[in-house]
């Protein structure tokens, strides 16, 4: 009778969230027609159109444009920036989320605020300070001349533009996650006589790897995108210094349209893959997140 009774007591306190949630059909229909429209005009639409135009002259003409120096010059830039970013961000992430939810230490606050800082920057105003830092009127110039240093208009400087504009991707993902899981674990390996590296490799790591591959997948997303800092620090040197986003804007202002969107199509590839991969890592870390509750 107990047991009866406190069935029914649960289900009278849950009774109001399914009528909040209990919308009739049209209602549904109607938000998931909404929700279509909207996926179908700013997400489908734009990315077939690219590829569409990518093949309008043809597969010949398309995998030409993949064959020219200066295509072939701004994918492997690209390529380079983002293998040296990610790798830093995933370190710094790292370092930053475990300093974070681990110890407690004056000016925690400003550190999380500093992190979110590229997120309410223009990155144009990023590749500017970076200008006025390194370049001929900043405090750095005569030093990096007296040593044939060059940071802007040069790959240096575009490393350091799109690190800055990605580093917050690793951390913001890590952070909530290290929070959820708390100290327990950490603090019961060092007490068992394990090192710091010891607790960091067989304790934090694990926990921890399936969100900071969702924030390293992300990072290299957004590295192999960018557009506003890097075109502020690279000079836009044909051959040298343009990654792909900017060797697309040159493409179309030279009114060759076509081939615009043949090597936009690489990024639109790279970034379906980056969603397969992102959506796959989501349901690996919810199948963790099942059986650490299980537990």
């Amino acid at each position: 009778m107990g047991d009866t009774t406190t069935f029914f007591r649960a289900a009278a306190r849950n009774e109001p969230h399914r009528r909040a949630t209990a919308e009739s059909p049209w209602v549904r229909g109607l938000l998931i027609t909404v929700a279509l429209l909207f996926l179908g005009i700013f997400l489908v639409v734009p990315l077939v159109s690219v590829f569409t135009e990518g093949l309008k002259k043809g597969l010949v003409f398309y995998f030409q444009t993949f064959g020219d120096p200066m295509t072939l010059s701004a994918i492997k830039l690209t390529f380079i920036v983002t293998g040296i970013s990610v790798p830093l961000n995933c370190v710094f992430g790292v370092a930053a989320a475990w300093a974070i939810t681990k110890f407690d230490f004056r000016g925690k606050n400003l550190l999380i605020t500093l992190i979110d800082l590229p997120f309410s920057v223009s990155p144009v105003i990023a590749g500017l300070i970076y200008v006025l830092l390194f370049g001929k009127p900043g405090p750095f110039w005569d030093w990096l001349s007296d040593h044939n240093l060059k940071i802007i208009f040069a790959v240096p400087g575009i490393v350091l533009a799109t690190t800055f504009v990605t580093f917050p991707f690793v951390a913001r993902e890590l952070i909530p996650l290290m929070q959820a899981q708390g100290r327990t674990e950490e603090e019961a390996a060092r007490v068992l006589g394990a090192s710091g590296w010891q607790t960091f490799w067989r304790v934090t790591l694990p926990n921890i790897k399936w969100g900071l591959l969702y924030g390293v997948i992300l990072c290299n997303a957004r590295a192999m995108g960018e557009f506003g800092a890097v075109s502020v620090v690279s000079g836009h040197i044909r051959g040298l210094t343009n990654t792909i986003p900017l060797h697309i804007e040159i493409l179309y202002n030279d009114y060759n349209t076509t081939g615009a969107f043949a090597v936009a199509s690489l990024l639109a590839f790279l970034g379906l893959i980056t969603l397969v991969l992102k959506t796959w890592v989501e349901r690996k870390k919810e199948a963790a997140l099942r059986a650490a509750d299980t537990i």
